[in-house]
């Protein structure tokens, strides 16, 4: 493992960590242990591989987050400024106008009002379901990539997964090809979007380098077919959300949404790819 992998893989667990704590307090001095970095170089190494401040990049997923619930959620402004991190929904109405300049309230009241990015609903694609099933828990090898979702690089990124599990003769007629995606486009900016390329292993595997291992939450999720081209994929997630997830009855889930690639893009037309979308509801 040369020094950049081994910085990659320590941020990685920091970034997990994070991540399964926004409503929690979370001590950046805990946070430079767990990445056995020096308090004194931690922020630095941080910043350098993930763009910005720890202290920011907490308070961006905090704010992140809560605008998720605010707009797919029932919880009250309350309950989900205590689920993010924050004392006092004041706390969480500060930053959030700092950030979006809307009141959470404002923002829930006006379901019109776009934080950053039109949504655009196409009736016309070729999306079938929902589909509800319970999963069970899924292990998961993945790299995790950062930036505009059409400059990734996700051939290179698959090769990469694909040569680990030769090497490590974890093959097995169960793989499968999942992306998740970290952060909704809609409130984060594009170069600061977080994907997780992944290859699902049924045969328990080790972190190496930028490879990380972790386990995709088993529960309810509604999932969607869409047949056509991946760069339609923006409207087909803005269709879901804006036409059927409101008339559903259903509450999106704390957790992110992942897509599974069932034909290979290298030997199949545009229009003939298939996505599965799993959207974790309650």
């Amino acid at each position: 493992m040369n020094v950049q992998e081994t910085y990659a893989y320590r941020i990685n667990i920091v970034l997990e960590h994070i991540n399964k704590h926004l409503g929690d307090e979370i001590d950046l001095a805990r946070l430079a242990e767990i990445s056995h970095f020096s308090p004194y170089h931690f922020h630095r190494i941080f910043k350098g591989i993930v763009g910005e401040p720890v202290g920011a990049f907490i308070v961006r997923m905090r704010v992140e987050s809560a605008a998720r619930l605010i707009r797919y959620s029932s919880l009250s402004i309350e309950e989900i400024a205590y689920k993010v991190g924050y004392q006092a929904p004041s706390s969480l109405t500060k930053v959030f106008k700092q950030f979006y300049d809307i009141s959470p309230n404002q923002f829930r009241n006006n379901q019109n009002f776009v934080i950053m990015k039109p949504i655009q609903i196409n009736e016309l694609l070729h999306i079938e379901g929902p589909k509800q099933v319970e999963l069970p828990a899924k292990q998961v090898i993945y790299i995790r990539l950062s930036g505009n979702y059409i400059s990734l690089d996700f051939s290179g990124t698959w090769r990469k997964l694909w040569k680990y599990v030769q090497e490590n003769n974890l093959f097995s007629p169960e793989i499968e090809h999942i992306a998740i995606y970290m952060d909704d486009p809609k409130v984060t900016e594009a170069d600061k979007l977080r994907t997780d390329l992944c290859l699902v292993t049924p045969i328990p595997a080790q972190p190496k380098g930028d490879i990380g291992v972790k386990e995709i939450p088993g529960g309810k999720y509604a999932i969607f077919t869409y047949t056509g081209s991946y760069e339609d994929l923006g409207s087909v997630y803005d269709t879901i959300y804006g036409k059927w997830l409101p008339a559903s009855g259903y509450e999106v889930a704390d957790m992110p949404c992942f897509e599974k690639y069932v034909n290979n893009p290298a030997n199949t037309k545009p229009e003939d790819l298939i996505t599965e979308i799993y959207i974790p509801i309650n």
